[in-house]
């Protein structure tokens, strides 16, 4: 019994493979674009992590956890094919937190046809 000769050597799978080439569907100041989304986060900034977590299909505390708010950055940069990096989104997190939230909220809102 002779062993089967290998002509085709399988290609590598999609494993691991994440091409970012798309934005953010909004400025980080576009708060005017969605009023509820900047009034939210304006008034009640906690409520607005709350809903963008929910939206996004995490856990509503996400947001009450340090670091929280990064994580969902980073997964939802990833999942939108958005550039950028995780020390971006610290920074961004981190150093305009508020306008971020804002802006990951509207990104949700847009993709889900809620805008």
């Amino acid at each position: 019994m002779s062993n089967p000769v290998i002509t085709h050597q399988p290609g590598g799978g999609q494993y691991g493979t994440n091409v970012q080439t798309g934005e953010w569907s909004t400025g980080l100041c576009s708060c005017c674009s969605d009023l509820l989304v900047c009034a939210l986060g304006f008034f009640c900034p906690l409520a607005l992590g709350c809903y963008t977590a929910n939206k996004y299909g995490e856990n509503a505390c996400l947001a009450c956890i340090p670091g929280g708010m990064t994580a969902m950055r980073t997964h939802m940069r990833l999942t939108y094919g958005i550039q950028g990096t995780i020390c971006n989104d610290a920074l961004m997190t981190f150093c305009c937190g508020f306008c971020e939230m804002c802006r990951m909220a509207r990104e949700i809102r847009i993709r889900n046809g809620d805008a």
